[in-house]
């Protein structure tokens, strides 16, 4: 496997088993013995919060390398909600990593989601990777967990130049 033609692509209902297999391999033994993620997506896609027209596949030679989904969340400050997305599962297959296809899904993400109104994006993630990406800590602009916590894998994005600016507050995700 040397060359790769990878398209990127919105999924169907013929990709599921793919989608959740993919999500399965690359989680699968990382954090924890075995992974529920795969399970994730599975149940994600009935939740009122999915935002499906953000989902995202890398598929090579109709096998789905990679994939991205989204659910709406917010943050609550004192006297109002400011919307925000959240992104998860983001994965590829181990087979396809280190080859900018995670990237890729990002940016053409980030453009969907842009051209849809979306501002703003928090999520739970790898803190060695997404600042490399433009992420930063949600400390640095007041916003916690629900219980006032907040640790290195806490992150928020900018889709709109200064979209956090003035937001202070507790995160809610879906």
């Amino acid at each position: 496997m040397n060359k790769i033609n990878i398209i990127y692509r919105p999924e169907t209902k013929e990709d599921y088993y793919q989608s959740e297999y993919v999500t399965q391999k690359a989680f699968w033994n990382l954090y924890v013995p075995g992974c529920s993620e795969h399970y994730l997506v599975h149940k994600l896609r009935d939740h009122p919060n999915y935002i499906k027209e953000l989902t995202l596949l890398a598929v090579d030679e109709g096998k789905v390398v990679g994939l991205i989904m989204y659910t709406t969340s917010y943050i609550e400050g004192e006297k109002e909600k400011y919307p925000c997305i959240t992104f998860g599962p983001l994965c590829v297959d181990p087979m396809y990593q280190k080859r900018g296809i995670g990237k890729e899904l990002l940016k053409q993400s980030f453009e969907k989601a842009r051209k849809m109104g979306f501002s703003r994006i928090v999520i739970f993630g790898e803190p060695h990777y997404y600042p490399k990406l433009g992420f930063r800590t949600c400390e640095e602009y007041g916003i916690t967990i629900p219980d006032g916590q907040n640790f290195p894998a806490f992150m928020c994005y900018e889709l709109v130049p200064n979209a956090f600016n003035g937001i202070k507050g507790k995160f809610y995700e879906s």
